[in-house]
């Protein structure tokens, strides 16, 4: 199916089962243990082993030598496979840095040996009898250092610079300007489950059992390492323990687990250890940001740039964080760039929001500054600046934009007129702010393939390689076949994460919902035509309702449509140039609330309020689960979460869940999430959008802004950690 033209009535318009609160379908699996993720996979019939990764010791530089004598006689060992046993291999299409193979070494903790033994206890054991040699070659770690030497990409999907108008002149005539450099710093994705894969070879066969976002580009990229056919791999990940980006690419684990299998002809389990995920898979990358505002008294922006840099592994990608600069505020002047420097760390890569996530943690707050300067509320001069068209340009519309909407309720909810001026409220000893940032994230198409199968039960099974990190995909995909087959849920099966189905969209850039969902529809309308064929029906006018399909007076059971051998619609959505000649994005408010301790600098999280515009909420109770979560991520942002770079030997220090400090439960207070009521046709059959990375969009600049209106302390480096506050304080009374 390929969609061209916006959506008008279908049978999703119904709404009785999409966009119901509906539970997870897989949450009982998960409550009760049943749910097995990849390192869990249990088979009784296979003599499973276990492997250990070994990591290099330096960040730069060629193993001379790896000895592996004491490893081989430790006990329980299978097998010892090294980097240098392999050779060097082809890098896979989406990752930067290499996984195994060859004597060169490109970061610290890459994967350089995996042990397999007969138990963990005694892998983990013979890998640390590995010993490697290494001539070391000095490296680059320090972003700012290094800034001066980025350069301005050859080949990106989105070009670094953009620019309309003129605005150095425009910059250069404003009454009222902002001009300030921000930072974020290195992100780890921290997901609970670690990066694990079970490998079993069958003759020239490989299995894995994995933990994927992203189950074809896993599956090729694999095969290419290995050296095999694509389709001799088959991969499978039914439940992942959570991605935010750091499973999109393949991982070492499922190489290591396929290489350590091999040699010890025996299925082999391979989990990252937790130091060794920070980092030896990717990570949000830190950024240095420039940003500047010039605008007219009455509040109207005249002017914007914005000038990013960001550092990677040669041959790496942008953090694109000057992309919502491009689109969010009118201004008839404005440019954006972006440059890359090579730095000797983990390679960076995608983490939930890639490019808009840091991007507005600079951008919200500078924008807030303005505001101040202009004596405008944040809130209104958001308002007065909203567009309708794509600013850069103004010939392309949005397909549908509700930012003032989402800001106007809002504010009225979380009851924005209380705000008062920075440091004017106190209790006790704490200061009390309010701070308010606007959220967007472009709506990305992906095709997406399904198959559904009509029994002779009535049961309609859906089979997609889509993959559910938590996210709830099985219920959303599960409402949408029930929906266009007018079946009740229980009648629906949904069959996921495994390479012997159609090619989905997989899970990432807030895509999946909405392409996974329209994929199933797509493969829905060719089973209902399937159907109607057979019944010599119109297909155009039937009606499927209770489990049966109707046409003018004549009604029939699906049971009996199906047949002793049942019925079969496949399908793949593809994409015309609606996102081309409109502009598709998510759009969002965050107001927050904070207390700081006058006499410690403690910040604490009093409440929280995202106001979200993302097209048809395809179901609010997993909706709301995505845009906590990513509002939790987002305070994390704010306040904690930073991976220290040891700038001599080129590693993340704090390389685990102690010392890189995510939000917890006592971090988090109430939550509020509202979605406005709309949809939109451009988008997709569904009419809906994605959700699951807006809400991270704009958190964190909300908590600095709230922070700021609370103590009258303006920090622009994050995280905002209380050394950062203190010397600015106003005397303890």
């Amino acid at each position: 199916m390929r969609f061209d033209t916006p959506a008008t009535t279908n049978p999703i318009d119904q709404l009785k089962v999409v966009g119901q609160p509906v539970h997870r379908i897989d949450g009982q699996l998960k409550t009760t243990g049943r749910a097995m993720y990849a390192y869990e996979w249990h088979d009784p019939n296979l003599p499973y082993a276990y492997g250990y990764p070994v990591a290099s010791a330096i960040a730069k530089g060629r193993i001379t030598a790896i000895d592996i004598s004491a490893a081989k006689k430790a006990p329980g060992v299978l097998a010892v496979v090294t980097t240098l046993d392999v050779g060097e291999r082809k890098k896979g299409k989406f990752n930067t840095a290499k996984l195994f193979g060859g004597d060169e070494v490109q970061h610290y903790h890459q994967a350089i040996a995996v042990v397999v033994a007969e138990t963990f206890e005694q892998a983990r054991a013979a890998a640390a009898l590995v010993k490697a040699d290494y001539a070391e070659e000095k490296g680059t770690f320090d972003l700012r250092e290094a800034m001066d030497r980025a350069v301005k990409p050859e080949e990106e999907s989105q070009p670094p610079d953009s620019a309309a108008g003129n605005f150095e002149a425009a910059f250069k005539a404003a009454p009222v300007t902002v001009d300030e450099t921000y930072t974020t710093p290195d992100q780890s994705h921290a997901m609970m489950e670690p990066h694990a894969s079970i490998a079993a070879w069958d003759g020239d066969e490989l299995t894995v059992w994995t933990s994927s976002q992203m189950i074809d580009w896993w599956r090729s990229d694999l095969a290419t390492t290995l050296g095999v056919e694509k389709e001799k791999v088959h991969l499978m990940s039914p439940f992942i323990g959570g991605g935010f980006g750091g499973k999109l690419f393949l991982r070492a684990d499922a190489v290591l687990a396929a290489f350590g299998a091999r040699a010890a002809k025996r299925p082999v389990k391979v989990a990252l250890p937790r130091p060794m995920m920070m980092n030896n898979t990717t990570h949000r990358p830190a950024t240095i940001q420039h940003i500047r505002i010039g605008a007219e008294r009455n509040g109207k922006i005249v002017a914007i740039a914005h000038e990013s840099w960001n550092g990677d592994l040669p041959g790496g990608k942008l953090e694109t964080a000057v992309n919502q600069t491009r689109l969010l505020y009118a201004g008839a002047n404005r440019m954006t760039a972006m440059r890359l420097a090579t730095l000797d760390l983990a390679e960076g890569n995608a983490m939930r929001a890639p490019g808009e996530a840091p991007g507005l943690m600079a951008l919200e707050i500078a924008v807030d500054e303005m505001a101040e300067k202009l004596g405008i509320d944040p809130v209104e001069f958001r308002v007065i600046n909203d567009t309708q068209v794509d600013p850069e340009k103004p010939q392309r519309p949005f397909s549908h934009r509700d930012l003032v909407g989402c800001l106007r309720l809002g504010a009225e909810r979380f009851e924005w007129n209380r705000r008062g001026k920075p440091g004017s409220r106190r209790e006790g000893t704490w200061l009390i702010g309010m701070g308010v940032a606007a959220a967007l994230r472009n709506n990305l198409l992906i095709p997406s393939g399904a198959r559904v199968r009509l029994d002779r039960e009535g049961i309609l099974t859906v089979e997609t390689d889509m993959t559910d990190i938590g996210t709830g995909s099985y219920t959303i995909i599960a409402q949408t076949a029930a929906e266009m087959l007018g079946l009740s849920l229980d009648k629906v099966a949904v069959r996921l994460g495994d390479s012997r189905f159609p090619v989905s969209s997989g899970s990432g850039g807030q895509f999946g919902g909405n392409c996974s969902t329209s994929g199933v529809y797509a493969a829905c309308v060719k089973l209902r035509e399937a159907i109607a064929e057979k019944l010599g029906f119109d297909s155009e006018n039937i009606i499927f309702e209770n489990g049966e399909v109707r046409s003018g007076k004549r009604s029939v059971p699906l049971t009996e449509t199906a047949g002793q051998d049942g019925l079969v619609g496949e399908d793949t959505i593809e994409w015309g140039d609606l996102s081309t000649t409109h502009q598709q994005s998510t759009f969002g408010a965050h107001f927050v609330e904070v207390g700081v301790d006058v006499a410690t600098g403690e910040s604490r999280i009093h409440r929280m309020l995202a106001v979200c515009a993302a097209g048809r909420i395809l179901n609010p109770i997993t909706a709301r689960s995505q845009v906590i979560g990513a509002m939790t991520m987002g305070a994390g942002s704010a306040l904690s979460e930073e991976l220290a770079v040891d700038t001599r030997r080129g590693f993340f220090v704090n390389h685990d869940l102690a010392g890189y400090e995510v939000a917890v439960h006592a971090d988090i207070p109430h939550q509020e999430v509202i979605f406005m009521d709309e949809t939109d046709p451009m988008s997709s059959p569904m009419k809906a959008k994605g959700i699951a990375e807006l809400g991270i969009c704009g958190v964190s600049a909300a908590i600095a802004n709230a922070i700021y209106n609370a103590t009258g302390v303006r920090v622009r480096n994050y995280p905002i950690t209380l050394d950062k506050l203190i010397k600015g304080l106003p005397k303890f009374a």
